[in-house]
């Protein structure tokens, strides 16, 4: 099983940022899927390939904000777990990670650059720059 983890500084309060990630619709608006849909503990997100994944939320915590799911009855995907965590950085802005484990460990590779590539559109979109 191979473990990712991007962090990313998001110069708002942990209150906005978490108001805009930590809503599951809304995934769509800042990774790079090209859809999803929600209906209460499940999650179905819409890769640009055409590839539908399945997803469980496990947890929405709006006090501790954080976000935990899995991908599920999915052949390429073996075991998944993924995090997104919104933490204050001590001086009123936000730190944000995304974490996850998976296997086949290449996948875990593929999740990487995708988290990285949301993150940063997530700041860009949050701090105003589109």
């Amino acid at each position: 099983m191979a473990y990712i983890r991007r962090d990313i500084h998001i110069a708002r309060t942990p209150a906005e940022v978490w108001g805009f990630l930590g809503e599951p619709a809304r995934l769509h608006e800042w990774f790079p899927i090209s859809g999803c849909r929600v209906e209460g503990t499940k999650r179905w997100i819409d890769l640009p390939t055409g590839i539908t994944f399945e997803e469980d939320i496990h947890l929405v915590d709006n006090h501790q904000r954080r976000f935990v799911y899995s991908i599920v009855n999915n052949m390429l995907i073996k075991d998944h777990f993924g995090i997104l965590d919104v933490v204050d950085d001590g001086h009123g802005h936000s730190i944000v990670t995304y974490s996850t484990q998976c296997t086949p460990n290449v996948l875990a590779l593929v999740t990487a650059g995708a988290a990285g590539q949301g993150l940063a559109k997530a700041k860009r979109i949050l701090e105003g720059g589109n």
